[in-house]
């Protein structure tokens, strides 16, 4: 292997050694988009852990808009690739352009979005849709044998696109029994706890789906992250 003297060609080489991540994106704010800290918390631990990451999120419209200030809903319209932008500056791709080949895993951070743009699952529980790029995407890692990741409340969707798989969205009784009605498998955890389903390479957390600090959910970005590269 040649090396210059000249650092571009140097860096360029170590990022192409990277592993890489796809962070799938529902918006932006928690009750009606991805929730910001597990997104951005999400995308720090991947680059601290070594790894870069590529953002995308489906080109569609929100199911509604929330005033985050007074927990209303809205009257008007907004685009989920386009409120996704936000957190990514821009940086982001439509989600029906992902290509499983290109990338090392696949990973959900939660948000309301993830339950009612990714999916309905905010709405009809175990009979609940899934975004159909979304699925797309799912499916594909898992033929190719690569890791997916879910925070908070986007393991729901995973249960219902896979089924029979092990997850976690921490301890709410009413999402883990909803969960077992799609014929997947919920183990109770605690802050930072992570749930490997062996099988399908399918990894999960509960970050705000408990009474969380923006600490516990830095915990949870941190160990699925390490635990995902790890199978990588």
């Amino acid at each position: 292997m040649y090396f210059s003297n000249n650092k571009k060609i140097i860096n360029n080489y170590i990022i192409m050694k990277k592993k890489k991540f796809a962070i799938v994106l529902a918006g932006c704010g928690v009750y009606d988009g991805a929730e910001i800290h597990e997104a951005t918390l999400t995308m720090l631990a991947i680059m601290r852990q070594g790894a870069a990451y590529s953002c995308f999120a489906p080109d569609i419209p929100q199911y509604h808009v929330i005033n985050h200030l007074t927990g209303k809903e809205m009257d008007e319209t907004r685009n989920v690739l386009i409120e996704s932008a936000r957190i990514a500056r821009g940086d982001i791709l439509p989600l029906n352009e992902f290509d499983g080949n290109n990338f090392d895993a696949l990973i959900f951070p939660g948000g309301f979005g993830a339950a009612k743009n990714l999916s309905t699952v905010a709405f009809e529980g175990a009979g609940a849709k899934v975004n159909s790029d979304v699925e797309k995407a799912v499916l594909q890692m898992v033929e190719l044998k690569k890791p997916i990741g879910a925070l908070c409340i986007s393991p729901a969707f995973i249960a219902k696109i896979l089924k029979d798989v092990s997850v976690t969205i921490g301890q709410d009784k009413g999402t883990s029994e909803a969960i077992e009605a799609m014929g997947a498998t919920h183990i109770e955890t605690d802050h930072g706890d992570v749930v490997f389903d062996e099988e399908k390479l399918v990894f999960t957390t509960p970050c705000y789906m408990l009474d969380a600090t923006i600490l516990d959910i830095d915990d949870g970005a941190v160990n699925i992250v390490k635990a995902m590269l790890e199978k990588m």
